[in-house]
């Protein structure tokens, strides 16, 4: 297994996404990258793309828009990255960030300056000039916050009006909601407290979301501020949230409805294999 890497996966294997996925955020943690969680988090994560049917859903496109139009239309936006983001999606984190003139900022629960150092490093490799919240440059705290998250850069997440995060602890989320921030959350559980307290939830695999936001982007940002505006004013994140709610509700029904669970899965060949097992353990 540890000679498996991204030139073994079949482009045709049903897994192959998945698979160069999960291989990423491997050699991110062998990088030193990635944290250990991290990759607990994104397992808890690949369960609910299953239940989304592993696209993107229209409602999420609609929230990718709207998270697009907002950033265009603040003052000072801030792309949060964390070792996950880094290791799948650097180079289209330094494309947007360019797109939309936001500032980019390294913030990470289980911080280092090492971990922070190689992450910075990750980015300027994709053109990226000045990395903010590194070390000595993290140097406000975001009250209510118990863990090394608090710790935002005066440049950066600190003065930010508009902050976009993936992967994320409920409790920053909410604190930066408190403190006035407009929260553009990507994060593929509707029922999570990131999902639920930010201003805008986009539910959709990060590694779709960042190339949307990124085409979005290249149109939205010829259009003029009114017109902008009124994508924003149209949005309603409740409305959303309850949206996604309801197509997993309606796919798992439809699943059902389509026997693909159970002995239907394989037909009687499946349920034949299954009794013969069944004999040979008496």
């Amino acid at each position: 297994m540890d000679k498996f890497n991204l030139h073994n996966i079949l482009k045709n294997h049903p897994r192959a996404e998945s698979l160069t996925i999960r291989e990423k955020l491997v050699k991110g943690f062998k990088k030193g990258i990635v944290a250990t969680a991290g990759l607990i988090a994104h397992g808890r994560g690949e369960c609910f793309d299953y239940l989304l049917g592993e696209k993107t859903q229209p409602f999420a496109f609609e929230a990718e828009k709207v998270a697009v139009a907002t950033l265009l239309l603040s003052s000072n936006p801030v792309i949060s990255v964390n070792g996950n983001t880094a290791a799948l999606c650097a180079r289209e984190v330094v494309k947007l960030s360019k797109l939309v003139n936001a500032k980019v900022e390294v913030n990470l629960f289980y911080r280092s300056l090492k971990r922070e150092k190689l992450i910075a490093k990750t980015l300027r490799r994709y053109g990226l000039s000045k990395v903010l919240g590194v070390g000595g440059k993290a140097d406000k705290t975001i009250p209510s916050i118990s863990s090394l998250r608090c710790k935002v850069d005066s440049e950066g997440i600190f003065s930010a009006d508009t902050v976009l995060l993936a992967i994320e602890d409920g409790d920053r989320t909410s604190a930066l909601r408190k403190a006035g921030k407009r929260v553009i959350a990507i994060d593929l559980n509707p029922f999570s407290r990131t999902a639920i307290w930010a201003s805008i939830t986009i539910v959709d695999n990060l590694v779709r979301a960042l190339p949307n936001m990124i085409r979005f982007a290249e149109a939205l940002r010829k259009k003029d501020r009114k017109d902008l505006e009124g994508i924003v004013e149209s949005y309603n994140n409740d409305n959303m949230l309850k949206e996604a709610v309801r197509f997993i509700n309606l796919r798992l029904k439809n699943l059902c409805k389509e026997k693909v669970f159970g002995w239907s899965i394989c037909g009687e060949e499946f349920q034949r294999m299954f009794l013969e097992k069944e004999a040979l353990s008496r």
